[in-house]
C-alpha cells in the first residue's frame, strides 16, 4: 500500500516542499506540496527525480576501504576503525595542521553538513581548509563583510514587492535562484511583470531569463564592475542619489562619488561592449522606480573583479534608496539567527589573518583558495598536506586544472571521504563513508533560510528509517571523536552535548541574550529527547529571533511547534533590519571599504585595453546541478547538454562546424558545437561539472555520457585578489575546428 511523506527538496537553493510517494520502503514518486508555506506546489525536474536519486543503484550503501590498492566493501565498524587509524597516524606523524579539508556545495543542503564540519576542522587545528565557496560565492561574502561587518549579512531582492528588478550574471529560470532562496523564481518574475514591474537582465547570453526581460544588455564577460561604476557615475552626475531612510547609517558616500569620476558611461562603453546611452538609461530608471533591486550572481562573482562587482551591486542598491526597504534589497531573518540585541558596533570583517604556505594567498573566511590545493599537496616542507578529508565534494571536476589535482591526490598518505558516490575525487580515498539517501535523512535549511525572499521555518524528519546504517550526523561525529582523542567507538551524542553546553554557557553569560542569567542545566533539561542534531536545532530555534526563549515567550518557535506544522510556518515578508544587522567598527554601512577602493585602480587600468580574443563562460541547466546529478535517467534524456555554444557568425569565421577544439591556459578540449544567435559574438559557453571519463569511478550512466570538463581549460593561476575565487568566467581561449570526433 502506498503512503506519502512530506519533504523539503535538498537539491538546490529553491528549497521546495515535496510530497513523496512511498511503496514498500522505497520512494517511487515526488510532486510539489501545494500546502507548503514557501513553495506552494512548485517543483522542477530535479525535485521530480527525487526517487531516482534516492534509489540510484550506483549510490554507495556500504563503506569502502582500500585493501591492497583496491576499494572494497567493508562493515561500518571496519571502516570507522580504518578512518581512525589513518587519521590518527597522519596527526601523530605530521600534526593536525597537515590534514587538508575540502567541503563541497551539498554541505549547504544537509543538516549534518551545516553542523559538524566546523567541529572537525577545529579538532584538527588545520588552516588547510578549502571549499566550493572559492569557486562560487566568496566575493559576495567578502563584499558583505566589508560593507556590513558580517560576511553572512546577505541581501536578497524583495521579489514579491519590487517594481524594477535588475539581474546581472544570473539565470534563475534555469538555476532556480542562488544566494536568493526563492521557490518558483520563474513565477515570481512573471508576476513582477504582470503587476506592471520591469525586468532588466545583464548577461552575455540571451538566457531563458533574458528572454523574459523587458530589456537585455549583453556586455563582455567580466566587465560588470565597470558597468556598475558607470551607473554610479550617472547617479552622482545627474543628482539622482537618494539614500532614503538609511541615510543616517551610511558612511563613505563622498569616497564612492570620487571613485566613479573616471567611469562615465562613455569611458566604459568600449570596454563593456554596451552603448553609453543604455547604461545611462539603466541608471535613470533605477533611480526613478518606486522600488528597485539589483541582484548579481555567478557572472558577477567568478570573474577577475568578482568582489568589486558584488560590492557595486549593493552600492547601487544603497545609492538609489533601495537598501533595507520593501521592494528593494533586504536582509532575511532566519529562524536560527539571533534576534535584535541592540545597535552596537562590531569588530568588522578581516581577511589575510594567515596566508597559504606556497603562494601566499590570503585567508578569507578561514579558507584558502581551492585553486591552491594541488600545490599545497605537492610542495614539500613544513605544513605540507599529508592527508585529506573531503565531505560531499568533487573538486577534481569543479576546481581549475582537475588533472593536476587528480595527480596530487594520488600522493596523499591517507584520505577519507564522506560521500554517497565513488566519483572522480573519492576514487583516491582510502576510506569512503557514504551517508544515507535523502529520504532517510532530516532536513532543515540552516544556511538557505538566511537567504530566503520570505521568512519561513520548515523541518523534515527522515521519511524512512535508517535500516541499520549510521546517519550523516553520526558519521561526522565519529570523525570528530577521533580528532578530539575520545575514539570513534564512543557515544556520538557526546559531540552534540558538548556543543549545547558551550553554546548555552555563552548565551546565559550574555546580558543581551534572551536567556541571560539562567542556568545551563535548566535550559539543557528543556531540550527534547532525540537525536543530537534535533536537540541542537531546538536550542537554536528557541534562542532565535522567533524563538520561545526557553519558555520566556510562550508563543515562540520551538522544534515541537515546527514538527506540528509539517507544511512549514510562514514568518512573513522581509522587514527592515538596520541598524541591528550592522557589525562594522563604525556601526554604519561602510560604503567605501579601503580594499574595494584600492582594487578600483586595477579596474581603471583595464578600460583602455583591447579585447579582441574569444572568452569562455559557463552556463547552468535546469536538469543538472554541478557534477553530481548526471547519473539519473530522468535528468539525462535528450541530446548531450555538454556542448560549446557559439554564435553562427563566429563559427563561420573560425571554420567551426560540428566539433571544435578549445585551448585555454590549463589544457585543451574537443567538444561538440551548438550554434546559437543567443550569445554575444566573441563569447563561447560550456557548462560546468562534466568530464566523467576517468577510470575507477562508480557512476555508470554519467560515465556513458561523460562530456568534457570545462575547468580543465583553466590553470587556476588567475584569482579575484580580494576573495581568492578562481576566475571561471571570461577566460581567454583559442578555438578552431577539431580534427577528430568530439570527446
Amino acid at each position: 500500500m502506498s503512503e506519502t511523506a512530506l519533504r523539503i527538496c535538498p537539491f538546490c537553493e529553491a528549497t521546495c516542499g515535496l510530497t513523496l510517494t512511498i511503496d514498500d520502503g522505497r520512494v517511487t514518486g515526488a510532486r510539489g506540496d501545494r500546502d507548503d508555506v514557501f513553495s506552494a506546489g512548485f517543483i522542477c525536474p530535479k525535485g521530480a527525480s527525487f526517487g531516482e536519486l534516492d534509489n540510484d543503484p550506483d549510490r554507495l550503501r556500504s563503506p569502502l576501504i582500500r585493501r591492497d590498492g583496491v576499494l572494497t566493501e567493508a562493515t561500518w565498524d571496519e571502516a570507522f576503525a580504518a578512518m581512525a587509524d589513518g587519521l590518527g597516524t597522519a596527526v601523530r606523524d605530521h600534526g593536525g595542521a597537515s590534514v587538508g579539508v575540502y567541503l563541497g556545495n551539498p554541505n549547504a543542503h544537509t543538516v549534518a553538513g551545516a553542523l559538524y564540519p566546523p567541529l572537525i576542522i577545529r579538532g584538527l587545528g588545520t588552516r588547510q581548509v578549502f571549499s566550493a565557496s572559492t569557486l562560487d560565492q566568496m566575493p559576495k561574502h567578502v563584499s558583505l563583510g566589508l560593507m556590513f561587518g558580517s560576511p553572512a549579512a546577505f541581501l536578497v531582492p524583495d521579489l514579491d514587492r519590487t517594481d524594477y528588478l535588475v539581474i546581472i550574471g544570473a539565470n534563475p529560470l534555469v538555476s532556480n535562484g542562488s544566494l536568493a532562496t526563492a521557490a518558483d523564481f520563474p513565477g515570481k518574475l512573471r508576476r513582477l511583470r504582470k503587476r506592471g514591474g520591469r525586468l532588466v537582465v545583464i548577461d552575455p547570453a540571451r538566457t531563458r531569463t533574458a528572454e523574459l526581460a523587458d530589456r537585455h544588455l549583453a556586455p563582455r564577460p567580466g566587465t560588470d564592475a565597470a558597468l556598475l561604476l558607470a551607473v554610479v557615475h550617472v547617479l552622482f552626475a545627474e543628482n539622482l542619489v537618494n539614500l532614503g531612510s538609511v541615510a543616517d547609517y551610511v558612511t563613505g558616500v563622498d569616497e564612492v562619488r570620487a571613485l566613479a569620476t573616471d567611469f562615465a558611461p562613455e569611458a566604459v562603453a568600449g570596454y563593456c561592449g554596451v552603448d553609453a546611452d543604455e547604461i545611462t538609461t539603466l541608471a535613470r530608471e533605477l533611480a526613478a522606480a518606486p522600488s528597485a533591486a539589483v541582484y548579481g550572481r555567478m557572472g558577477t562573482c567568478t570573474v577577475e573583479f568578482g568582489t568589486l562587482g558584488s560590492w557595486l551591486v549593493d552600492v547601487v542598491n544603497v545609492l538609489t534608496g533601495n537598501l533595507d526597504r520593501p521592494g528593494g534589497a533586504m536582509f532575511p531573518l532566519s529562524p536560527v539567527a539571533a534576534g535584535p540585541r541592540g545597535h552596537r558596533p562590531g569588530r568588522g570583517f578581516r581577511t589575510g589573518r594567515w596566508h597559504s604556505r606556497v603562494s601566499g594567498h590570503p585567508e578569507v573566511l578561514s579558507e584558502l583558495p581551492v585553486a591552491a590545493l594541488p600545490e599545497e599537496i605537492e610542495t614539500p616542507g613544513e605544513g605540507q598536506i599529508k592527508a585529506m578529508i573531503t565531505i560531499a565534494g568533487n573538486p577534481v571536476l569543479s576546481a581549475p586544472d582537475g588533472d593536476r589535482l587528480d595527480r596530487a591526490l594520488e600522493r596523499v598518505e591517507f584520505m577519507v571521504s564522506v560521500d554517497p558516490y565513488l566519483n572522480e575525487t573519492t576514487r583516491h580515498a582510502d576510506v569512503i563513508l557514504p551517508p544515507p539517501p535523502p529520504s532517510r535523512s532530516p532536513h532543515f535549511d540552516f544556511a538557505l533560510n538566511g537567504l530566503a525572499v520570505r521568512n519561513n521555518a520548515r523541518y523534515s524528519p527522515p521519511a524512512l528509517p535508517l535500516d541499520g546504517r549510521p546517519d550523516e550526523a553520526e558519521i561526522l561525529s565519529r570523525i570528530a571523536l577521533v580528532l578530539y582523542g575520545i575514539g570513534y567507538d564512543a557515544d556520538p551524542a557526546l559531540v552534540d552535548e558538548q556543543v549545547i553546553a558551550t553554546t548555552l554557557a555563552k548565551e546565559t553569560a550574555d546580558e543581551a541574550s534572551p536567556v541571560a542569567g539562567r542556568g545551563v542545566d535548566e535550559l539543557t533539561a528543556m531540550l527534547p529527547a532525540g537525536p543530537g542534531y534535533e536537540r541542537r536545532l531546538d536550542m537554536m530555534l528557541r534562542l532565535g529571533a522567533y524563538g520561545d526563549a526557553f519558555g520566556a515567550r510562550p508563543d515562540g518557535l520551538t522544534l515541537a511547534r515546527l514538527k506540528a506544522a509539517p507544511h512549514g510556518i510562514d514568518l512573513g515578508p522581509l522587514q527592515p533590519r538596520l541598524p541591528d544587522v550592522l557589525r562594522t567598527p563604525s556601526g554604519k554601512v561602510e560604503l567605501a571599504p579601503s580594499q574595494c577602493v584600492s582594487d578600483t585602480a586595477r579596474l581603471r587600468s583595464k578600460l583602455d585595453q583591447r579585447h579582441d580574443e574569444y572568452v569562455l563562460i559557463g552556463r547552468r541547466h535546469l536538469r543538472s546541478n554541478n557534477s553530481w546529478m548526471h547519473n539519473l535517467p530522468a535528468l539525462a534524456g535528450g541530446s548531450n547538454r555538454c556542448t560549446l555554444r557559439i554564435h553562427p557568425a563566429d563559427a563561420a569565421e573560425l571554420g567551426v562546424t560540428d566539433t571544435a577544439i578549445v585551448k585555454g591556459p590549463g589544457g585543451e578540449l574537443v567538444v561538440p558545437v551548438e550554434l546559437t544567435e543567443d550569445i554575444r559574438r566573441g563569447v563561447l559557453s560550456l557548462p560546468h561539472g562534466w568530464g566523467h571519463s576517468r577510470a575507477g569511478t562508480g557512476q555508470s550512466l554519467a560515465a556513458s555520457q561523460p562530456g568534457v570538463n570545462a575547468n580543465q581549460l583553466n590553470d587556476g593561476s588567475v584569482l579575484d585578489p580580494l576573495s581568492g575565487t578562481a576566475v571561471l568566467n571570461g577566460i581567454p581561449v583559442l578555438v578552431g575546428p577539431a580534427v577528430g570526433p568530439a570527446a
